[in-house]
């Protein structure tokens, strides 16, 4: 396992490409094995490179609870596609035998013939393939928990607010009135949004920002579609 080498653009389009359809390197929330991933990354990957990128800024905006992140983490070569090794920083590709050539070794190498022509060679098949696979949007499946100052809150008004909050990407769903206690009511409601470009951060900034009606946004939910 593992995303070749990170630091070059092969790696990193290896990394684009798992991304496609996942938000995080493993399970449903940020981890230490996106941690350990990001610290491999030299930098933000290239805009065309786009569910890197936004993988990249997303798991950067956790730079200050990085290490309070659930799991453990792991080599880099435990993460990533099966068929592809891990060779962040080495520098040296072990090419014992033709099954062991990296695909996608460094190119100053000293390399046969044979052995640089079976890797041009399955270059040339993995491009072929990725060029044929259709174009994912990945999309997520969002139920937020919106909680009022009191149970004197406009809860008509609260949700008004919350569903005028449109964006490329963003769909509201339904929603209703969840009771917390004491005559308290939370909003719940259900949104879907394409991930590259609606996260819950600018969810929860938007919807907090209308301050007279809302204390405060949790996600209770969050399903990848």
């Amino acid at each position: 396992m593992g995303f070749g080498d990170l630091k070059s653009p092969a790696g990193l389009q290896v990394l684009n490409d798992y991304l496609a359809d996942k938000s995080y390197i493993e399970g449903y929330m940020p981890s230490q094995a996106d941690v350990a991933v990001f610290e491999a990354v030299s930098g933000p990957p290239p805009a065309d490179l786009y569910h890197a990128l936004r993988w990249y800024n997303h798991i950067k905006s956790f730079e200050k609870e990085k290490a309070s992140l659930p799991g453990v983490k792991k080599a880099l070569g435990k993460y990533g596609p099966a068929n592809v090794e891990d060779t962040t920083g080495s520098g040296v590709a072990d090419s014992k035998d033709d099954d062991d050539i990296d695909l996608f070794g460094s190119d100053d190498e000293e390399e046969s013939e044979e052995a640089k022509r079976l890797r041009e060679e399955r270059l040339a098949q993995y491009e072929s393939k990725k060029a044929k696979k259709p174009a994912l949007v990945a999309k997520s499946s969002i139920l937020l928990d919106v909680k009022p100052w009191d149970d004197e809150t406009d809860m008509k008004k609260l949700e008004e607010c919350v569903r005028s909050i449109q964006a490329d990407g963003l769909v509201w769903g339904s929603s209703k009135l969840v009771p917390v206690g004491y005559g308290i009511k939370k909003l719940q409601i259900q949104c879907v949004v394409e991930d590259d470009k609606v996260g819950t951060d600018m969810l929860e900034e938007q919807i907090t920002a209308f301050e007279d009606y809302v204390q405060s946004m949790d996600v209770a939910a969050f399903n990848k579609i």
